[in-house]
């Protein structure tokens, strides 16, 4: 897998101040919530757990936590027993001789076990390894509350004692942790779900969704924290079938029109702190989602008044992809603004990008219907074009299977040209069963955001018993690994996968993972 930073520090970017005042205007209230830790526990050697490591109870319990000494070197591990996204405190006494030393200690935080056995010392990533939730405090007196001002995504917090001194113990009562998220549960309102499986992938789902909803639609609350064009667009989707918060949809738009550059173009992402800033990363398809986004929300939350506010950007966004194709309809990329489809840059993404411009541009001319755009048979023009480029060119009859750059044919073309419905449902059909039979099992794909397209595709097809069974899969799969919510990046081939080279930054709660509430509340 593959993903390279862009560094355009010499863009200039327009903020338009009324948009960035409405963005505002629906920040969202976080609802804070105290949760007491479950248990103590151990890591223990775990074959059916993620990387080989799972937990156990402690011998310690923590109902006596306060009758425990903790020397040079002694640990504790406590478990929450469920994801939070928040704060941690915990009050710090101490039992023996005076204290003639500070207390040195390391707190690390983790969503999965397998963190916890990590040594942040040995990560060599490519990476910041300032993302790794690992603190060391010195006191210097003793009793005190300790109260950490970050804001961490963990299950499980370990407590060791760097050092004392050999004249007394440190003493860890009262451990709390404070939730943070803008999902409202009093809202939610989860579909009748006879399979076992599917309820729990479900429940992961809403958790991994909430958990992502802050200030933002976050993509990941433990390492980037930031607002993704991409996620937002699954995330509002999932949104609409649980919490139905359209408000932080219309913000998060806000945010992404109010900051553009000077040609018009959005960034892949913004940040909210300590400000308002776009980022100067530009990925193809997430300006694109840009439309998509705006169309989803109107289709679930009618709002003619808002498509026509935002209508320009989506406008802007369209013109310019439009000139990335030549005149016999064919998209040419440029590295200089890629087409992302999926992180892994090993396969051709030019006949993908061709099918996720169509899918996009028709529901931009929705959006031109609603906005009565004069210009709209031209954008349908431009459509029927591409469409038939697509038909008579990327599309090999023979094989039953589209073909992408240097004849090379992959899932992601087959699977976007479906959710682009550029040919009939019988054809669509006929290339999803071709796809399965040729280009199945799937291989070297290790991002839910990819396995959310290929699901939605065989659902779009038709092929409703192949798609449960891949959520069940990949999904569950990672279920049976240990998750309580979805993750970044998974390959079920490769469990121990991390594009970043150890488990200590990976994101096990992620925005592009939580798509099944969308897919089983659309779908089934």
């Amino acid at each position: 897998m593959a993903f390279t930073f862009q560094v355009n520090s010499d863009i200039k970017f327009i903020h338009d101040e009324k948009l960035l005042a409405k963005a505002e205007s629906f920040r969202p209230v976080i609802h804070k919530t105290a949760v007491k830790p479950l248990r103590l526990v151990e890591l223990v050697k775990d074959d059916t757990k993620l990387n080989g490591v799972g937990v156990k109870d402690s011998e310690r319990e923590i109902s006596r936590l306060s009758e425990y000494g903790l020397k040079r070197d002694d640990r504790i591990i406590i478990d929450f027993g469920r994801h939070i996204v928040g704060k941690f405190s915990v009050n710090i006494t101490k039992t023996g001789s005076p204290q003639d030393a500070p207390l040195y200690i390391r707190l690390k935080f983790a969503e999965m076990p397998t963190e916890l056995q990590a040594e942040s010392s040995d990560y060599e990533g490519w990476l910041s390894r300032s993302w790794i939730q690992e603190e060391f405090i010195h006191l210097d007196e003793l009793p005190a509350k300790l109260e950490l001002k970050r804001r961490y995504s963990f299950r499980y917090v370990e407590i060791k004692v760097v050092d004392t001194s050999p004249k007394w113990q440190a003493v860890f009562t009262n451990p709390e942790a404070v939730s943070e998220s803008s999902a409202d549960y009093s809202r939610l309102k989860k579909p009748v779900i006879d399979d076992e499986i599917l309820s729990r992938i479900y429940d992961a789902g809403i958790t991994t969704l909430a958990e992502c909803m802050q200030d933002v639609f976050e993509d990941g609350p433990k390492r980037d924290r930031r607002l993704w064009l991409g996620d937002l667009r699954l995330q509002a989707l999932a949104n609409y079938a649980a919490f139905g918060n359209i408000d932080l949809v219309k913000r998060c738009l806000y945010l992404f029109a109010g900051m553009t550059k000077e040609d018009g173009k959005i960034s892949a992402n913004v940040f909210t702190r300590p400000e308002n800033i776009p980022d100067d990363t530009f990925l193809y398809e997430y300006s694109l989602f840009f439309i998509s986004t705006l169309y989803d929300l109107n289709n679930a939350h009618k709002d003619t008044e808002l498509v026509r506010e935002l209508y320009p950007v989506c406008k802007k966004q369209m013109d310019l992809t439009l000139k990335m194709f030549d005149a016999d309809g064919r998209l040419i990329t440029d590295d200089n603004y890629p087409v992302f489809v999926d992180w892994s840059n090993d396969f051709s993404k030019d006949a993908a990008g061709q099918a996720e411009t169509i899918y996009v541009l028709k529901q931009f001319i929705s959006l031109a219907e609603i906005a009565g755009d004069s210009d709209i048979d031209t954008y349908r023009e431009k459509l029927g074009l591409m469409t038939k480029y697509a038909r008579e060119k990327l599309y090999d009859s023979s094989r039953k299977l589209f073909v992408a750059g240097n004849c090379e044919y992959n899932i992601a073309s087959q699977v976007w040209m479906i959710l682009a419905h550029v040919m009939s449902d019988d054809e669509n059909r006929e290339i999803l069963r071709t796809m399965i039979r040729e280009l199945f099992p799937v291989k070297d794909i290790a991002t839910p955001y990819m396995y959310h397209c290929i699901a939605e595709a065989f659902f779009e097809g038709g092929l409703k018993e192949e798609a449960v069974k891949l959520v069940k899969d990949y999904w569950g799969k990672m279920l049976s690994l240990g998750a309580d919510t979805f993750w970044e990046a998974f390959d079920p081939d490769k469990p121990d996968y991390s594009p970043y080279g150890s488990p200590i930054v990976n994101s096990y709660c992620h925005a592009w993972s939580c798509t099944p509430v969308y897919l089983i509340s659309k779908y089934l």
